[in-house]
Protein backbone atom coordinates (compact mmCIF):
# COMPACT_ATOMS: atom_id res chain seq x y z
CA UNK A 1 0.00 0.00 0.00
CA UNK A 2 2.80 2.35 0.71
CA UNK A 3 4.63 1.66 -2.48
CA UNK A 4 1.36 2.47 -4.27
CA UNK A 5 0.80 5.79 -2.11
CA UNK A 6 4.23 6.59 -3.08
CA UNK A 7 3.75 5.77 -6.83
CA UNK A 8 0.68 8.07 -6.72
CA UNK A 9 2.18 10.53 -5.25
CA UNK A 10 5.03 10.67 -7.56
CA UNK A 11 3.06 10.34 -10.51
CA UNK A 12 0.99 13.63 -9.52
CA UNK A 13 4.39 15.72 -8.93
CA UNK A 14 5.27 14.68 -12.44
CA UNK A 15 2.08 15.62 -13.95
CA UNK A 16 2.07 18.74 -12.29
CA UNK A 17 5.66 19.43 -13.67
CA UNK A 18 4.78 18.36 -17.08
CA UNK A 19 1.36 20.23 -17.36
CA UNK A 20 2.92 23.68 -17.54
CA UNK A 21 5.92 22.56 -19.78
CA UNK A 22 3.49 21.05 -22.50
CA UNK A 23 1.32 24.17 -22.29
CA UNK A 24 4.60 26.24 -23.01
CA UNK A 25 5.74 24.36 -26.13
CA UNK A 26 2.46 24.34 -27.43
CA UNK A 27 2.03 27.80 -27.67
CA UNK A 28 5.61 28.92 -28.67
CA UNK A 29 4.24 26.91 -31.60
CA UNK A 30 1.50 29.27 -32.46
CA UNK A 31 1.64 32.21 -34.32
CA UNK A 32 1.19 35.42 -32.57
CA UNK A 33 -1.66 36.35 -34.96
CA UNK A 34 -3.86 33.26 -34.55
CA UNK A 35 -3.33 33.62 -30.28
CA UNK A 36 -6.98 33.55 -29.24
CA UNK A 37 -5.69 34.87 -25.75
CA UNK A 38 -6.39 31.87 -24.17
CA UNK A 39 -3.90 28.69 -23.81
CA UNK A 40 -4.00 25.90 -26.23
CA UNK A 41 -3.55 22.58 -25.72
CA UNK A 42 -3.09 21.47 -28.88
CA UNK A 43 -0.99 22.55 -31.51
CA UNK A 44 -2.36 25.14 -33.77
CA UNK A 45 0.29 25.68 -36.38
CA UNK A 46 4.15 25.75 -36.65
CA UNK A 47 5.14 29.00 -36.27
CA UNK A 48 7.70 28.55 -33.61
CA UNK A 49 10.77 29.67 -36.11
CA UNK A 50 9.00 32.79 -36.83
CA UNK A 51 8.50 33.23 -32.66
CA UNK A 52 11.99 32.54 -32.14
CA UNK A 53 13.30 35.30 -34.76
CA UNK A 54 11.17 37.54 -33.28
CA UNK A 55 12.60 36.93 -29.85
CA UNK A 56 16.07 37.24 -30.35
CA UNK A 57 15.44 40.54 -32.74
CA UNK A 58 13.04 41.90 -29.85
CA UNK A 59 14.69 41.20 -26.74
CA UNK A 60 18.43 40.98 -27.79
CA UNK A 61 18.26 37.66 -26.62
CA UNK A 62 21.97 37.03 -28.41
CA UNK A 63 23.87 39.80 -26.35
CA UNK A 64 22.44 38.22 -23.26
CA UNK A 65 22.90 35.22 -23.78
CA UNK A 66 26.49 35.38 -24.51
CA UNK A 67 26.88 37.64 -21.20
CA UNK A 68 24.83 35.05 -18.98
CA UNK A 69 27.37 32.20 -20.52
CA UNK A 70 30.14 34.10 -19.20
CA UNK A 71 28.77 34.91 -16.08
CA UNK A 72 27.10 31.32 -15.59
CA UNK A 73 30.53 29.72 -16.74
CA UNK A 74 33.19 31.92 -14.71
CA UNK A 75 30.88 33.12 -11.54
CA UNK A 76 30.23 29.24 -11.12
CA UNK A 77 33.76 27.98 -11.73
CA UNK A 78 35.12 30.32 -9.21
CA UNK A 79 32.41 30.44 -6.54
CA UNK A 80 33.30 26.44 -6.54
CA UNK A 81 36.99 27.64 -6.08
CA UNK A 82 36.87 29.80 -3.23
CA UNK A 83 33.70 26.96 -1.88
CA UNK A 84 36.86 24.41 -2.09
CA UNK A 85 39.16 26.90 -0.54
CA UNK A 86 37.15 27.61 2.18
CA UNK A 87 35.67 24.09 3.00
CA UNK A 88 39.39 23.07 3.01
CA UNK A 89 40.74 25.56 5.59
CA UNK A 90 37.60 24.96 8.07
CA UNK A 91 37.46 20.66 8.03
CA UNK A 92 41.32 20.38 7.06
CA UNK A 93 43.66 23.24 8.34
CA UNK A 94 44.38 23.65 11.98
CA UNK A 95 42.08 26.65 12.50
CA UNK A 96 40.16 27.88 15.57
CA UNK A 97 36.87 27.38 15.83
CA UNK A 98 35.84 25.94 12.38
CA UNK A 99 32.13 25.67 13.29
CA UNK A 100 32.09 29.53 13.54
CA UNK A 101 33.33 29.97 10.38
CA UNK A 102 30.81 27.65 8.87
CA UNK A 103 28.10 28.95 10.17
CA UNK A 104 29.78 32.44 8.71
CA UNK A 105 30.12 31.14 5.39
CA UNK A 106 26.80 29.34 5.13
CA UNK A 107 24.44 32.17 6.28
CA UNK A 108 24.95 33.43 3.03
CA UNK A 109 22.47 31.03 2.08
CA UNK A 110 20.00 32.45 4.64
CA UNK A 111 19.07 35.79 3.82
CA UNK A 112 16.92 37.11 1.12
CA UNK A 113 18.24 38.71 -2.30
CA UNK A 114 15.94 41.67 -1.59
CA UNK A 115 17.80 43.02 1.51
CA UNK A 116 21.19 43.19 -0.53
CA UNK A 117 19.90 45.72 -3.59
CA UNK A 118 19.62 48.93 -2.37
CA UNK A 119 23.07 48.79 -0.40
CA UNK A 120 24.46 47.16 -3.39
CA UNK A 121 22.78 49.70 -5.61
CA UNK A 122 24.45 52.58 -3.87
CA UNK A 123 27.98 50.89 -3.63
CA UNK A 124 28.07 50.58 -7.21
CA UNK A 125 27.12 53.57 -8.03
CA UNK A 126 29.75 54.87 -6.16
CA UNK A 127 32.36 52.81 -7.08
CA UNK A 128 31.87 53.18 -10.67
CA UNK A 129 30.62 49.29 -11.27
CA UNK A 130 26.96 49.48 -11.78
CA UNK A 131 26.33 48.25 -15.38
CA UNK A 132 29.28 46.65 -15.48
CA UNK A 133 30.10 42.85 -16.40
CA UNK A 134 32.71 43.05 -13.56
CA UNK A 135 30.23 44.35 -11.00
CA UNK A 136 27.52 41.55 -11.64
CA UNK A 137 30.68 39.14 -11.93
CA UNK A 138 31.57 40.05 -8.52
CA UNK A 139 28.16 39.85 -6.81
CA UNK A 140 27.20 36.75 -8.60
CA UNK A 141 30.82 34.75 -7.20
CA UNK A 142 29.80 36.15 -3.76
CA UNK A 143 26.16 35.18 -3.98
CA UNK A 144 26.83 31.37 -5.04
CA UNK A 145 30.28 30.66 -2.54
CA UNK A 146 27.65 29.62 0.32
CA UNK A 147 25.88 27.22 -1.07
CA UNK A 148 28.49 25.46 -2.99
CA UNK A 149 30.77 25.67 0.06
CA UNK A 150 28.05 23.77 2.01
CA UNK A 151 27.74 21.12 -0.43
CA UNK A 152 31.96 20.54 -0.72
CA UNK A 153 32.33 21.05 2.87
CA UNK A 154 29.87 17.88 3.34
CA UNK A 155 31.53 15.74 1.04
CA UNK A 156 35.22 16.85 2.56
CA UNK A 157 34.26 15.83 5.93
CA UNK A 158 33.80 12.33 4.74
CA UNK A 159 37.22 12.30 3.98
CA UNK A 160 39.60 10.58 6.03
CA UNK A 161 42.37 12.09 8.11
CA UNK A 162 44.67 9.41 7.68
CA UNK A 163 45.09 10.71 3.99
CA UNK A 164 46.10 14.14 5.50
CA UNK A 165 48.44 13.06 8.28
CA UNK A 166 49.91 10.87 5.60
CA UNK A 167 50.53 13.34 3.49
CA UNK A 168 52.10 15.64 5.95
CA UNK A 169 54.52 12.63 7.51
CA UNK A 170 56.06 13.02 3.24
CA UNK A 171 56.35 16.45 3.79
CA UNK A 172 54.13 17.67 1.66
CA UNK A 173 52.54 21.22 1.94
CA UNK A 174 49.13 22.17 3.05
CA UNK A 175 48.72 23.60 -0.69
CA UNK A 176 49.67 20.30 -2.40
CA UNK A 177 47.35 18.34 -0.06
CA UNK A 178 44.89 20.33 -1.33
CA UNK A 179 45.50 20.91 -4.98
CA UNK A 180 47.18 16.91 -5.13
CA UNK A 181 44.86 14.97 -2.73
CA UNK A 182 41.92 16.87 -2.15
CA UNK A 183 40.64 18.64 -5.21
CA UNK A 184 40.81 15.24 -7.51
CA UNK A 185 38.91 13.43 -5.20
CA UNK A 186 36.28 15.78 -4.22
CA UNK A 187 35.74 15.86 -8.05
CA UNK A 188 32.25 14.69 -8.32
CA UNK A 189 31.31 16.87 -5.09
CA UNK A 190 32.57 19.89 -7.21
CA UNK A 191 31.14 19.24 -10.72
CA UNK A 192 27.68 19.05 -8.74
CA UNK A 193 27.99 22.48 -6.88
CA UNK A 194 29.79 23.66 -10.45
CA UNK A 195 26.40 22.53 -12.01
CA UNK A 196 24.07 23.79 -9.34
CA UNK A 197 25.67 27.50 -9.60
CA UNK A 198 25.88 27.18 -13.61
CA UNK A 199 22.01 27.07 -12.92
CA UNK A 200 21.51 29.32 -10.33
CA UNK A 201 23.39 32.15 -12.11
CA UNK A 202 21.91 31.06 -15.41
CA UNK A 203 18.82 31.77 -14.10
CA UNK A 204 19.34 34.58 -12.17
CA UNK A 205 16.90 38.57 -12.73
CA UNK A 206 16.85 40.13 -9.73
CA UNK A 207 20.29 41.71 -9.59
CA UNK A 208 20.42 41.40 -13.66
CA UNK A 209 17.69 43.86 -13.62
CA UNK A 210 18.97 45.81 -11.04
CA UNK A 211 22.58 46.51 -11.13
CA UNK A 212 22.51 46.82 -15.22
CA UNK A 213 20.77 48.69 -18.15
CA UNK A 214 22.66 47.82 -21.08
CA UNK A 215 21.61 44.97 -23.36
CA UNK A 216 25.51 43.33 -23.63
CA UNK A 217 26.01 43.68 -19.81
CA UNK A 218 22.67 42.73 -18.84
CA UNK A 219 21.92 38.78 -18.45
CA UNK A 220 19.43 36.70 -21.17
CA UNK A 221 16.82 36.72 -18.06
CA UNK A 222 16.48 40.30 -17.50
CA UNK A 223 17.00 40.54 -21.30
CA UNK A 224 14.07 38.48 -21.35
CA UNK A 225 11.90 40.89 -19.68
CA UNK A 226 12.06 43.51 -22.96
CA UNK A 227 9.22 40.95 -24.24
CA UNK A 228 7.29 41.56 -21.58
CA UNK A 229 7.34 45.24 -21.41
CA UNK A 230 6.74 44.49 -25.44
CA UNK A 231 3.93 42.66 -24.39
CA UNK A 232 0.96 43.92 -26.99
CA UNK A 233 3.46 43.90 -29.90
CA UNK A 234 4.59 40.34 -29.77
CA UNK A 235 2.25 38.17 -27.65
CA UNK A 236 2.41 35.06 -25.65
CA UNK A 237 4.27 32.70 -28.30
CA UNK A 238 6.98 35.00 -28.88
CA UNK A 239 7.46 35.13 -25.06
CA UNK A 240 7.65 31.34 -24.49
CA UNK A 241 9.30 30.67 -27.21
CA UNK A 242 11.85 33.03 -25.92
CA UNK A 243 11.59 31.27 -22.62
CA UNK A 244 12.26 27.80 -24.57
CA UNK A 245 15.50 29.41 -26.02
CA UNK A 246 16.66 30.49 -22.36
CA UNK A 247 15.77 27.22 -21.05
CA UNK A 248 18.08 25.01 -23.51
CA UNK A 249 22.10 25.56 -22.18
CA UNK A 250 20.61 24.83 -18.50
CA UNK A 251 18.88 21.55 -19.82
CA UNK A 252 21.69 20.48 -21.95
CA UNK A 253 24.55 20.94 -18.90
CA UNK A 254 22.44 18.39 -16.88
CA UNK A 255 21.98 16.05 -19.55
CA UNK A 256 25.17 15.88 -20.33
CA UNK A 257 26.91 15.81 -16.97
CA UNK A 258 23.43 14.25 -15.09
CA UNK A 259 26.04 11.15 -13.87
CA UNK A 260 28.48 13.54 -12.29
CA UNK A 261 25.98 15.71 -11.03
CA UNK A 262 24.16 12.57 -9.24
CA UNK A 263 27.34 11.10 -7.72
CA UNK A 264 28.54 14.52 -6.28
CA UNK A 265 24.98 14.71 -4.85
CA UNK A 266 25.08 11.06 -3.11
CA UNK A 267 28.61 11.60 -1.70
CA UNK A 268 27.54 15.15 -0.68
CA UNK A 269 24.94 13.31 1.37
CA UNK A 270 26.51 11.17 3.37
Amino acid sequence: MGRVLRNVFVGACVVLWLVPLWLMVVNAFTASTEYSGSPDWTFQGFAIFDNLSTAWDEARIGEGFGSSLLYAVVCAAAAVLVAAMASFAVVVLPIPRPAFWFWLIFSGTMFPLQMFLAPLFGMYADANLYDTRMGLMLVYVAWAIPFAFFLIRNQMTTMPPELTEAAMLDGASFRRIFWRIHVPLLAPGLGAAFIFQFTAVWNELLFGITLSRSPEVQPVMATLTALNNAYASTGPPVILAGTLIVSLPTLIVFLVFRGLFLRGLTVSAR
